[in-house]
């Protein structure tokens, strides 16, 4: 299909579920169907089904067809995991995963409609609204307030480690209706980032910068350092529209400018966590052992043990004891700190997809996301995958909507900062219910001799 000149703005209602989609990837809210089956992002769940029903003339048999081969891929590697005893457990996981990746789904057909400025404007908003929530947390007696909702909301799971962060952060981090501070950092980090793709402001990368020092005071922790390690696939991977560089001279200042803020990433984390940067390299952090060091030695122990399925999705119960074991077996683990359960100490969903799928079924996992990714017409997959993996340092749950919501937000974000601004995109869809557009026809003047018509698509 030809691309229109005209922008498309997502209509309020559609803007509202979007809206809502993002609030559930926030809160994380969790609504239980079954006493076996959960509805993680439940808000994200409601608007994604909507959304998906009013996506439905966009969804080719192409796409359909290859996200059929993606879940078939995920069945796959359940049947041939070790202990069928599990495989009602790992069933859960799959409803899970095939509900996550469909509502993903559904929103990326969604933002690819969209104009930028726009999008621009709901992912700014979300910033600005965490930021003052934060700072009201902080300096008013509005934390009160947010932590009687968060009682209400989350009957289990509440952060309470608020000693820890004052001696940490020299403060009690901001929560802001959510379960934890880090559900806020990386709500954060992934609004602003989705800010930086989709905006068409000249100076957007300083405002994206600006917008990360004001977070690290407003809601001091270590996942908004990357905000800053984002920016690096996005010079490396993307070409944003209107800039023109011949390849290597883009690739030499693409690479400079990533390396300049990894280490500045670094330098920034020594120095403004500097007592919790000394805690990680005693030993002393056991948030930072679950959520990094833990889950890669499970991973590893996994792969050589399991290396055909790994556990099975949702696994943890099959592995407890080898978790356990690695865990004790590592220098940098303290016997002192406290396992409530296996999936609790293994947040990262980088690692999940290898601890779950072993190292063939995640292979394979991986070429079928990737296939499904391409014909959804992301512009770079290394792209997609990178945001993914840098984002899976900060959070777990690999089944859940936000660890994929994240690859397909990534993905929508790839097609909308290569569309040029005022630009429809070449392969979406026309609103639902509005008539074709065609162009006029101009007749050929006196003397020329007239342009054959084309077919307009």
């Amino acid at each position: 299909m030809n691309g229109m000149d005209t922008e498309v703005r997502l209509g309020w209602f559609d803007l509202a579920l979007v809206t809502i989609f993002m609030i559930g990837l926030y809160t994380g809210y969790t609504l239980q169907i079954s006493s076996h089956i959960p509805m993680p992002s439940a808000p994200s769940g409601v608007a994604g089904v909507i959304l998906l029903w009013r996506r439905r003339n966009d969804i080719t048999p192409t796409h359909l067809a290859m996200l059929l081969a993606v879940i078939a891929v995920y069945i796959g590697s359940i049947l041939s995991a070790t202990n069928y005893t599990y495989l009602p457990k790992r069933f859960t996981g799959l409803v899970q995963l095939t509900y996550s990746l469909v509502i993903g789904y559904a929103l990326f057909l969604t933002l690819i409609r969209a104009e930028r400025k726009q999008l621009a404007l709901l992912f700014l908003g979300f910033c600005v609204f965490i930021l003052i929530g934060c700072l009201l947390e902080d300096y008013t007696r509005f934390r009160s307030i947010s932590d009687r909702v968060r009682q209400i909301i989350y009957r289990t799971d509440i952060y309470e480690a608020d000693l820890r962060d004052q001696l940490l952060y020299g403060r009690i981090r901001p929560k802001l209706f959510t379960s934890e501070p880090s559900a806020v950092t990386f709500a954060y980090t992934l609004f602003g980032f989705m800010w930086l793709l989709v905006s068409t402001w000249r100076w957007k990368l300083l405002g994206y910068l600006a917008m990360m020092g004001v977070g690290l005071f407003a809601m001091p922790g270590p996942t908004l350092l990357l905000m800053l390690v984002l920016v690096a696939p996005y010079e490396l991977f993307l070409r944003p529209s209107g800039v023109r560089y011949s390849p290597s001279a883009r690739l030499i200042k693409a690479g400079l400018l990533s390396a300049i803020l990894i280490v500045g990433a670094v330098v920034v984390g020594t120095s403004v966590f500097s007592t919790r940067y000394k805690e990680i390299r005693s030993g002393g952090d056991p948030s930072f052992f679950y959520r990094e060091t833990g889950p890669a030695l499970t991973a590893l122990h996994v792969i050589e043990k399991y290396p055909w399925a790994g556990a099975g999705l949702t696994g943890e119960e099959f592995i407890a004891n080898d978790v356990l074991s690695v865990y004790a077996n590592s220098a940098e683990f303290s016997s002192a700190w406290k396992i409530p359960s296996i999936a609790e100490v293994l947040t990262n969903y980088f690692w999940l997809h290898w601890i779950y799928l072993g190292l063939i079924w995640g292979v394979i996992a991986l070429i079928a996301l990737s296939v499904w990714l391409k014909l959804l017409g992301a512009p770079s997959l290394l792209f997609c995958w990178a945001v993914w993996t840098i984002l899976g340092q900060a959070a777990g749950a690999y089944v859940g909507p936000r660890t994929w919501a994240v690859l397909l937000l990534a993905a929508a974000g790839a097609v909308l900062a290569e569309r040029a601004p005022g630009r429809q995109a070449a392969h979406a869809a026309p609103p639902l219910g509005a008539p074709a557009v065609f162009p006029p026809l101009r007749l050929a003047e006196p003397g020329r001799r007239a342009m054959p018509l084309r077919r307009v698509w």
